[in-house]
């Protein structure tokens, strides 16, 4: 098994970590491919620590190696890939001491972990969203998935499962409301972001692109906005360019539980109901590709209402009613009509779940058009981007260390938040009361810095204080901050501190963007740490 850019272990919990035990007392092999040695990664046979950002030059580098030595699953390779002789040439193009030089990751570490997983196929690849905070994101996540296919598990018994799609409505297309009389007119002008081809065409808008548009009128003049299971001025990259944005529109909207910075700013809050308090369907696409049904358990409060209640009653009132539903079970009934069930009969069901078949290529395992793995990608070059993932393209990042900022800043999930949000909840804070910030202790030792001081992180874009901690696995050119903080305890007049330790403060929302998601760069921003100075507060 490989966990690259992962930790479900210690996000999901539950039956994952039984898998994982199980697993491992039956004899499995465990590598872990992380910058941080997280807790899953000391029980591992090997830990690879790239840095931060790097992640698609390291797959590069570990396909070298696989094509080199002739490791690769000819053929798998021969019948059923497409653009391997351009991948050759690709890999043929830099060496093993380029990879190290931007990975950190040495060959002979490739190399153990190479052979490891070729001595002890078929392997399970598990990608996580640490791959994805990056100006290369796609690419990265193309090259990595380019590896698991050549080596040859793609659907086996033990290796990577393509499951079968779920008999039920996609969300994407679902809220796309395909007869609305506005969609052809929509499709001949330019949307927010539509540079970034692969988001939007998969009713995708990146944030950013929504915070410059908002700000410059251009494509078009947004003067309202409504923000639905979202805090953008935590979790959108550059606090203070979404705060002036989020300022600018004529009307902002935020449909919430509990007040959050976000709300503060906010002409009008709409209450919503929690998840117990209203009839809802669980999605599950990257795990099961399974529906789940949830029925509402207790009334909700007051005037509180389920999201989708609120967004088919403005529908409604906007002339559009024919166009969405007549309430909640009329859009739970669209959801599921290609399962032939209703919302009345699904509630009995509690599940619809996909088929687990080991389905054969020549039996329409692959979807492309071409019905095979397209390692050039023939939609990639349709919409006008690099078919394949290359070296020279993954190697440009948009930010470099400096005498001025020395070390590299990244971050990742929080086990006990769910992202921004439940900073409120006494129990959650007992469990986490603090933000905090992890450094070497060599590092730390370095700035004057010790355990349980208040320090500051500062970057280009701004400055932020969280709590130090040390971890001795951390590498000293590494700074690991926590994500997401606010601080309800702090008042509405300083809209609960949003600015004090949110790492977003440091990050930047202008481009280069990744130019397939529009994923800005996240991971290994160049940083400086010092004591904090009370004076400056």
């Amino acid at each position: 098994m490989i966990f690259w850019g992962n930790n479900q272990i210690e996000l999901m919990g539950g039956f994952v970590k039984e898998e994982m035990r199980s697993a491992l007392l039956g004899g499995a092999k465990l590598i872990v491919i992380d910058p941080k040695r997280i807790d899953i990664a000391k029980r591992a046979n090997i830990w690879v620590a790239p840095r931060p950002g790097s992640d698609g030059i390291l797959a590069l580098g570990m396909i070298k190696y696989v094509i080199e030595n002739n490791l690769y699953d000819e053929e798998f390779v021969t019948k059923w890939t497409l653009g391997f002789d351009e991948l050759k040439k690709e890999v043929a193009s830099f060496s093993f001491k380029d990879v190290e030089d931007i990975t950190w990751v040495k060959e002979e570490v490739i190399a153990k972990t190479m052979r490891m997983i070729v001595e002890n196929k078929p392997v399970c690849l598990v990608v996580g969203n640490g791959v994805e905070r990056s100006l290369h994101a796609f690419q990265q996540m193309r090259a990595i998935f380019i590896l698991r296919a050549i080596l040859g598990d793609l659907n086996t018994p033990g290796g990577n499962v393509c499951l079968t799609p779920g008999n039920f409505q996609r969300p994407g297309i679902f809220y796309a409301l395909k007869n609305s009389p506005r969609a052809e007119k929509i499709k001949q002008k330019k949307v927010v972001g539509h540079e970034i081809k692969v988001a939007v065409q998969n009713s995708y808008i990146p944030t950013q692109a929504l915070v410059k548009t908002i700000l410059t009128d251009d494509p078009v003049q947004i003067k309202a906005v409504w923000c639905i299971l979202t805090n953008p001025l935590v979790s959108y990259p550059d606090t203070k360019m979404t705060y002036e944005a989020f300022k600018k529109v004529d009307f902002l909207v935020v449909s919430e539980l509990f007040p959050t910075p976000t709300t503060e700013i906010a002409d009008l809050v709409l209450p919503v109901a929690w998840g117990a308090e209203h009839d809802s369907l669980g999605y599950w696409p990257g795990w099961h590709q399974e529906m789940r049904a949830y029925p509402k358990m207790v009334d909700p409060p007051g005037e509180a209402k389920a999201d989708v209640w609120w967004i088919n009653e403005l529908a409604v009132r906007l002339g559009f009613g024919k166009h969405f539903w007549a309430n909640e079970e009329d859009s739970f009934d669209e959801f599921l009509s290609p399962s032939g069930v209703t919302w009345k009969e699904f509630i009995k069901i509690r599940s619809l779940n996909n088929k687990k078949e080991y389905k054969k290529p020549e039996e329409g395992l692959f979807t492309t058009k071409s019905g095979k793995v397209e390692i050039v990608s023939g939609l990639m070059q349709k919409i006008g981007r690099n078919p394949l993932p290359t070296f020279k393209e993954m190697s440009v990042f948009r930010f470099t260390e400096s005498a001025q900022y020395p070390l590299l800043l990244f971050n990742a999930k929080e086990a006990a938040y769910m992202l921004t949000g439940y900073k409120n909840v006494k129990f959650m804070r007992e469990r986490r009361p603090e933000p905090t910030v992890e450094l070497s202790p060599v590092t730390a030792k370095k700035y004057g810095l010790q355990e349980g001081d208040w320090i500051t992180i500062e970057t280009h874009k701004g400055k932020i204080r969280q709590k130090l901690v040390l971890d001795p696995a951390m590498d000293e050119r590494l700074v690991f901050a926590s994500f997401g903080w606010w601080f309800p305890e702090k008042g509405r007049e300083t809209l609960y501190g949003y600015e004090e330790s949110n790492i977003n403060v440091l990050t930047d929302a202008d481009p280069p963007y990744d130019g397939e998601t529009g994923a800005p760069e996240l991971g290994g921003i160049p940083c400086k740490v010092y004591k904090e100075d009370l004076f400056d507060r």
